[in-house]
């Protein structure tokens, strides 16, 4: 399957200079991530619900639900900084 994924910069150089030294390609890197943490048996977060309006239970005005980055900062805030 072929998706996309919206990755720091800096994660994403780390990921490739890493994958790199051990001879994989990033995908392959990012497979065998995602299978170790699937296999650990951890505990998922609590959803977070997106703000809306209470009249409507649509999005607030301004927020496009097509926008990934947009989206991405309401759920998790900006803890890249």
């Amino acid at each position: 399957m072929r998706t996309t994924l919206n990755l720091p910069d800096d994660v994403y150089r780390d990921l490739k200079v890493r994958a790199a030294q051990d001879g994989i390609t990033v995908t392959s890197a990012v497979e065998e991530a995602l299978r170790a943490y699937l296999s650990s048996g951890s505990v998922p977060r609590s959803l977070t619900t997106l703000p809306a309006l209470a009249e409507t239970g649509g999005p607030m005005p301004g927020v496009d639900l097509t926008d990934a980055d947009t989206v991405f900062d309401l759920l998790y805030g900006d803890e890249s900084a």
